[in-house]
């Protein structure tokens, strides 16, 4: 993006839900794309999901630490090629760690203070230009650690909403290529989703044509 008049300031959008802009560098952005790219290869690569009423996510998504299907986790695609999910590195883990720091100012799990946040699954989505997310809630985990939610490529609408519906209220926020969101407490199962992708909109520097999310959770598995 463009330098801007007023840069953008970090914002907590609800209680426990916050966005830090430009989280990520550009240095540290091209290191995640290489990361996704070697992740979403096969095998346990980029898949198409398919919902058990017979839709289809527009998202495609690859899955590391555990693998993630509607509405569950397995060691293995069971919806895909079926091969071991990869592995999640311990370097994504202390990345999940300094993010709630950042965003939070705190590295523990609400329920046990004294324990760090043992990050263990990730689940990478990429958006083409026609691509968008429904409204949902992550709640297939057995932990209320808080999510964390980096973005690569293309600008998107993030639909943050509350814990009871998936209609209003809720706000939309901008996520640019590097920002940051993390959403714990007592937003921890809000409902939010991407209604839109503005296709063309990442940094050309970056070379990435769509949008990649990587979201980083605790399984308590």
């Amino acid at each position: 993006m463009d330098a801007e008049l007023f840069p953008r300031a970090r914002t907590e959008v609800a209680p426990g839900a916050v966005h830090v802009p430009d989280w990520l560098d550009t240095g540290r952005q091209r290191e995640l794309l290489e990361a996704c790219r070697a992740w979403a290869r096969p095998p346990a690569g980029l898949r198409t999901v398919h919902t058990p009423g017979g839709g289809t996510m527009t998202a495609r998504q690859v899955c590391l630490g555990r693998h993630w299907y509607p509405y569950g986790y397995a060691h293995t695609v069971v919806d895909g090629d079926g091969a071991p999910v990869k592995p999640f590195p311990g370097w994504l883990a202390e990345l999940g760690r300094r993010a709630v720091a950042d965003a939070l100012g705190t590295t523990t799990v609400a329920c046990d203070m004294a324990q760090p946040v043992p990050y263990d699954i990730a689940l990478i989505n990429f958006y083409d230009g026609d691509a968008h997310m429904g409204m949902h809630r992550d709640s297939d985990e057995n932990s209320d650690a808080p999510v964390v939610s980096l973005s690569l490529g293309d600008t998107c609408v993030f639909r943050f909403g509350n814990t009871e519906t998936r209609t209003k209220p809720y706000t939309d926020v901008e996520l640019r290529s590097g920002d940051l969101f993390v959403f714990g407490g007592p937003s921890r199962l809000a409902h939010h989703g991407v209604p839109r992708v503005y296709a063309g909109t990442g940094p050309p520097e970056l070379g990435l044509t769509g949008r990649l999310n990587i979201t980083l959770r605790v399984s308590g598995l």
